[in-house]
């Protein structure tokens, strides 16, 4: 097998490594880049390409994450990871794991970790890397590796987010919500939600939002119910679809182009957590990207002539 075929075979996984640690697609297609880049250069073939190419990718990804940490810290309003519509890496033995590490939730979770505690944690609770492979990923002994995953789980374990494990009836909930969205059913929509449920955005300054953080059924649906149709009167459409794992829903202005993700949190037959990510710079991945400011502002002239 030629080095280009070897890489390409593990490219999935390399990509999922790095995207649990980053948080961010384009930070982790960059990592994987800057991976081929040096498993190409070397002159030695590894013994194990997978531990070779699995190693570097997790150090690159660590000193990306150090640097980032500090844009996060000065970032405008709540910070989301970038929307993931697939996981590339699939592992029948371990699809639990990976599932549950890709959510919002759990990256969220995994941001409450130093750039080593998380790469560790990755490594070893979602991929099942030997501590052996790990220590030397991250530069650290077996024992110091060890150390760093007891810290990780505490921290995960303390706020692990719990989801509705039946597929189909998170599918059909995600699906019942959007029709609400569009018929602006504030009972159809109070129905469906957690009395406590959230309701928080991640424009970062760039786009316009509903608000910082809603919290209430009552309230998240009379404020989903007072905007969500107008933008369908002005030609958004809403397509259901999976995101991070998790239901969700991909809103598109008459062009196609991608406007806003909506993730749900779904726990017992309701909806915990709405997070909304409207920030162009983290949606360009998934295809061109609406104005959403326009849109805003004809969906409020529409409203206004109205009255």
């Amino acid at each position: 097998m030629s080095k280009v075929e070897e890489f390409e075979e593990l490219r999935p996984l390399l990509f999922s490594i790095a995207y649990r640690i980053l948080g961010s697609v384009g930070e982790a297609e960059d990592a994987v880049q800057e991976t081929w880049l040096r498993f190409d250069g070397s002159a030695t073939r590894p013994t194990s390409t997978k531990a070779f190419l699995s190693a570097t990718v997790t150090r690159i990804s660590i000193d990306v994450l150090r640097s980032a940490r500090v844009r996060r810290e000065e970032y405008v309003g709540p910070w989301f990871p970038e929307p993931l519509l697939t996981d590339p890496y699939q592992d029948p033995a371990r699809s639990a794991e990976l599932a549950e590490s890709v959510s919002m939730a759990a990256l969220l979770l995994l941001e409450r970790l130093s750039p080593l505690e998380r790469s560790v944690f990755v490594l070893r609770e979602v991929f099942g890397f030997g501590f052996d492979e790990i220590a030397s990923a991250v530069g650290r002994s077996e024992a110091a590796c060890r150390q760093l995953l007891v810290r990780a789980r505490k921290h995960m374990q303390a706020g692990r987010p719990r989801f509705e494990a039946n597929r189909q009836e998170r599918h059909e909930l995600a699906t019942r919500f959007v029709d609400a969205l569009r018929e602006g059913d504030v009972a159809g929509l109070r129905d469906l939600l957690a009395a406590d449920v959230s309701m928080v955005g991640d424009a970062g300054g760039k786009a316009p939002q509903l608000a910082k953080a809603v919290i209430g059924a009552q309230n998240v649906a009379r404020l989903l119910a007072s905007v969500i149709p107008w933008m369908a009167r002005v030609d958004v459409t809403f397509e259901p679809h999976e995101v991070n794992g998790q239901p969700g829903a991909i809103f598109r202005d008459r062009d196609g182009k991608v406007l806003t993700i909506l993730v749900l949190d779904v726990l017992d037959g309701r909806i915990q957590t709405i997070r909304s990510v409207l920030n162009p710079d983290k949606l360009d991945h998934l295809g061109p990207v609406a104005d959403a400011w326009a849109v805003d502002r004809e969906a409020k002239r529409a409203r206004q002539r109205s009255r």
